[in-house]
């Protein structure tokens, strides 16, 4: 029996229990990972159609943000998946990615935690090294634009607080945000994280350019420094 024969395809279930027509009749919210991942896929392996091929997929790679931070390589390695399904998953994350931060004609304007958070976490939450980057903002708290300072391993001795100012500088920028991801998802603060912070007030407060938070990162979840007034004295 041939490769595409002893595929098992979407078209094989039962007609109420295909993804796609679930999905034209009910939308998309209705549906599960795997059901989604499903449509992506197109096609099962042998013993297994494409939505049991996704649940499978899920359960080895450790969920949604497993095939997130996974990169092309890893995913075209999964039995099933090869590089032409492995493209499709990479280029849906991709496109989620950049919807998350994608600018409406009215450029997002940060006026919490919460704001900030919104346009970081999806991508930093996933990253396997240390970033660090900056949001700039204009008068009105308007993102001008999101600058990546760092990224490796860091720490207090290798962060030049210059550097994080360079671009609001040459922006004219009136405020930023601060933001580092902890790889680890945990984005409990520490004390490397407090005296940085503490360091990067008091250059914004020379440079006339505030400080308006610095948010650690994690895993779905985040830390605002100035929340729990740490570095913000």
């Amino acid at each position: 029996m041939g490769e595409m024969e002893s595929r098992y395809r979407i078209k094989d279930l039962a007609r109420f229990d295909r993804p796609r027509e679930r999905m034209a009749i009910y939308g998309p919210s209705v549906l599960s990972n795997a059901e989604l991942i499903a449509i992506l896929l197109r096609t099962g392996i042998e013993g297994l159609n494409a939505v049991q091929l996704a649940q499978k997929l899920l359960l080895d790679m450790g969920g949604l943000p497993g095939i997130h931070r996974a990169d092309f390589n890893q995913l075209r390695q999964q039995r099933g998946v090869g590089p032409a399904k492995a493209a499709q998953l990479k280029a849906a994350v991709e496109l989620g990615r950049r919807l998350s931060i994608a600018q409406p004609e009215e450029r997002p304007v940060i006026q919490s935690p919460d704001d900030a958070a919104a346009l970081l976490l999806y991508e930093m939450g996933a990253l396997e090294q240390e970033h660090l980057r900056v949001l700039l903002l204009d008068t009105r708290n308007r993102v001008m634009r999101m600058v990546d300072v760092y990224h490796g391993s860091l720490n207090a001795s290798l962060i030049r607080v210059g550097e994080v100012f360079r671009d609001a500088v040459r922006a004219n920028a009136a405020s930023i945000v601060v933001a580092h991801n902890h790889p680890s998802g945990d984005p409990e603060p520490s004390p490397e994280d407090v005296q940085v912070t503490r360091a990067i007030v008091a250059a914004g407060k020379l440079l006339d350019i505030e400080v308006l938070d610095h948010l650690v990162i994690g895993r779905n979840r985040f830390v605002s420094l100035k929340a729990k007034r740490l570095g913000f004295d």
